[in-house]
């Protein structure tokens, strides 16, 4: 089975993957974790990658897809995967159901999480993030603090701002970008039947976990 994550940045996609990641058994498949691995370690698709990330722009599709396509042959995807940041245009969408395609296989359901611009803004200056690559948890200072100041509660290691969150105006224009290439995607799946868009918002006191339940809820009366 696989599994597509829509959404701005700061929705919350990460978190809500992570979820049913747990509950499924399928791999989390995050782009944005693989950049930033390649970033910290300085390889040469992480110096290319932060050229256009630094920037907010999209890494280019030379760069992902040859990158998500390997990723998608691992033994821990065989049965499917929960892909986390991308498709990102109509193109990488397209080069996916060609991959796809090659195996017998399709993407089965498209979750688009939709929140409100202001409190998006606010989630991403506010989000933490553990700095253990194997561990990888998300916190937010306001929302979901750490027991502890600075320091992860599952391991241990410290917290850290992500470059690309600490900067009001790069948040923008990654914003911008999403509008313009990524948010017609939606009606790319919609007419595919594979969609589903859920609001995660504090104005309604519906969060990540509850998206999450539903759509584990929804896997299962799928797998009757």
């Amino acid at each position: 089975m696989i599994i597509i994550m829509l959404g701005a940045q700061g929705t919350g996609k990460g978190t809500v993957a992570g979820m049913i990641s747990t509950a499924t058994g399928l791999p989390q498949i995050s782009t944005g974790d693989i950049f930033r691995k390649n970033i910290s370690e300085k390889t040469p698709l992480g110096i290319e990658a932060d050229k256009y990330i630094s920037k907010g722009d999209l890494v280019p599709d030379e760069v992902t897809v040859p990158m998500v396509e390997d990723r998608l042959t691992w033994e821990d995807a065989k049965n499917g995967a929960i892909l986390d940041g991308f498709p990102r245009t109509i193109e990488q969408a397209e080069k996916l159901d060609e991959i796809l395609s090659k195996k017998g296989e399709k993407v089965d359901l498209v979750v688009n999480l939709v929140t409100p611009r202001e409190e998006l803004i606010d989630r991403m200056l506010t989000r933490r993030v553990c700095t253990n690559q194997e561990c990888k948890a998300t916190y937010n200072t306001k929302l979901n603090p750490p027991k502890q100041e600075g320091i992860c509660d599952k391991c241990g290691a410290p917290l850290k701002q992500r470059a690309d969150d600490s900067d009001p105006e790069a948040i923008k224009r990654r914003l911008e970008i999403y509008e313009e290439k990524t948010s017609p995607l939606v009606d790319y799946y919609d007419k595919k039947g594979v969609l589903k868009t859920e609001t995660v918002s504090l104005s309604i006191n519906r969060m990540g976990k509850d998206v999450a339940e539903d759509v584990i809820n929804l896997l299962k009366e799928k797998n009757k």
